[in-house]
């Protein structure tokens, strides 16, 4: 019996006990790169210049997420958090992201959302942007290059450490930004491409997927983390001109279409009912986009927030979250409950009515309840934040603690330009504050600890949801980086551990 004649049956209650939320969805995430919360029109109507039907018209059929928030602010960590479900600060990496050439980032015996799902029988794939390290070897010896070796890794390079070993059973995509003209499929080079060509060719795959798979016995896995509107900044020719706020402007156009593709490929297979499809971005929009510009031109990329990519205030990490699931969730619903993109792994568990494997999942919480109206049952105190340079903030509530003098990352005042005033630290209250404009650390102190120890106790457990206590990557990791001294620690009302 095909996929397509079950959910018939089901449907029309032909099958015993057999019904649509009984029946494994598939599951579609759309993870743009650098797309800010303001973006997205329907999430900035005011301040959002930038036409986005289609990913509107997503958010009309479903549900709009307005806090949640990518693992960190800019792309690598965030990418290791949604497929392991853990902070990538509790790995090796620290602070920037990884350029290639080396292993892969996430340990080779870490489940992933692929893996988890590819042992429930999903078909998994990735058509897109890895960004999370692996290795360019030489077909015939295994030899692996350097990056100083070639431009690009030649067509036949062999890729031993890819998606593939990593729950994937298909990768068609690219590295990086700055290898983007090295298309890759399953575990080999197979050409060299202009860049301007890679998003009509991830648009191009996606859809076919969708078409090849839509008869399959098994549901799939769909993982398209674009490389767009991500620098190079390059709309193609068909949509150039196209926003009136130059090449930026088209080129979130453009990948809004990406989205309007995904989405008619599964209307014109029968898979739209029970497909759960989720679109978001892995950070804020960045300053390459031309920011002043834009809001010269009435468009602010990150809406009444402060901050953009790379930094600790939200404008950071605060990031688009539409979900859409016809046989789940309500159209035009919203939720304002406080989640993170590294909550996909439990929520897919949950989906599936299956638990995470043992050692996985240590911060992340289901949002599921959260698409059925309910409130979402955490085991976790609050949501870690992380910027560029490794700089740590916490949210709790709508207390939000920045261990940071400035934006801890790339916008004014960053760490060295911002003053010491308070010790280093800032305090806000996001609910009445959504612009971080009024630091209450001097006068909430107390406040201030509470989140710091909770903060500190989530770094030290290796976990921040409940289960037995598991292990960072490194035995130490320091929340406090802009001093070397720390005398931030002598502000608090009495000392905090580090």
């Amino acid at each position: 019996m095909t996929r397509s004649l079950w959910l018939f049956l089901a449907m029309v209650g032909l099958l015993p006990g057999a019904t649509l939320s009984a029946d494994r969805p598939n599951i579609v995430v759309i993870l743009c790169d650098d797309l800010g919360y303001g973006d997205v029109h329907c999430l900035n109507p005011e301040h959002g210049k930038i036409a986005t039907p289609c990913a509107d018209r997503l958010a009309a059929e479903g549900m709009i997420f307005t806090d949640a928030h990518s693992g960190s602010s800019v792309c690598t960590p965030t990418r290791y958090g949604l497929l392991t479900g853990r902070y990538s600060w509790r790995s090796k990496l620290q602070s920037g992201v990884v350029t290639g050439f080396a292993p892969c980032l996430i340990a080779e015996d870490r489940p992933t959302v692929a893996s988890f799902l590819k042992d429930q029988g999903y078909q998994t794939a990735i058509i897109g942007k890895w960004h999370l390290n692996f290795q360019y070897c030489d077909p015939q010896s295994g030899k692996p290059y350097r990056a100083s070796d070639f431009k690009s890794p030649p067509v036949g390079t062999k890729i031993p450490d890819g998606p593939l070993s990593r729950g994937f059973d298909y990768y068609h995509g690219f590295h990086h930004a700055r290898d983007m003209q090295t298309v890759i499929e399953n575990d080999t080079v197979i050409a060299h491409d202009p860049p301007i060509n890679m998003l009509p060719r991830l648009t191009r795959k996606s859809v076919e997927y969708i078409d090849q798979h839509a008869n399959s016995d098994e549901p799939f896995f769909l993982y398209i983390p674009l490389g767009s509107p991500h620098t190079p900044i390059l709309p193609t020719p068909a949509w150039q001109g196209r926003s009136g706020l130059g090449d930026y402007g088209d080129f979130v156009m453009e990948t809004d279409h990406v989205v309007g593709e995904v989405g008619k490929a599964l209307k014109r297979n029968g898979l739209r009912e029970n497909t759960l499809v989720i679109f978001s971005s892995d950070n804020g929009c960045s300053k390459a986009a031309g920011i002043p510009k834009l809001a010269k031109q009435g468009h602010l990329v990150s809406g009444e927030m402060r901050g953009s990519k790379a930094d600790l205030w939200d404008g950071g990490h605060r990031v688009p979250f539409i979900v859409r699931w016809p046989a789940q969730v309500s159209a035009g619903a919203r939720c304002d409950q406080l989640i993170c993109l590294t909550d996909l792994l439990a929520t897919v568990a949950d989906v599936v009515g299956h638990e995470m494997p043992p050692g996985s999942g240590e911060d992340s919480v289901s949002f599921l309840p959260a698409l059925q109206g309910k409130p979402i049952e955490s085991t976790r105190s609050g949501v870690v934040h992380h910027s560029v340079s490794g700089h740590f903030a916490y949210r709790l509530g709508d207390w939000k603690l920045l261990l940071a003098k400035g934006s801890g990352g790339w916008s004014s005042p960053t760490e060295k330009q911002a003053s010491n005033d308070a010790g280093g630290v800032q305090l806000y209250d996001m609910q009445h504050d959504l612009s971080e404009s009024n630091n209450q650390f001097a006068s909430q102190p107390e406040t201030a600890l509470k989140l710091l120890k909770q903060l500190q106790s989530d770094v030290d457990r290796g976990r921040s949801t409940t289960g037995p206590s598991a292990k960072n990557d490194l035995h130490q990791i320091d929340l406090w980086k802009s001093e070397k001294k720390k005398p931030a620690r002598d502000t608090f009302p009495k000392k905090a551990s580090s």
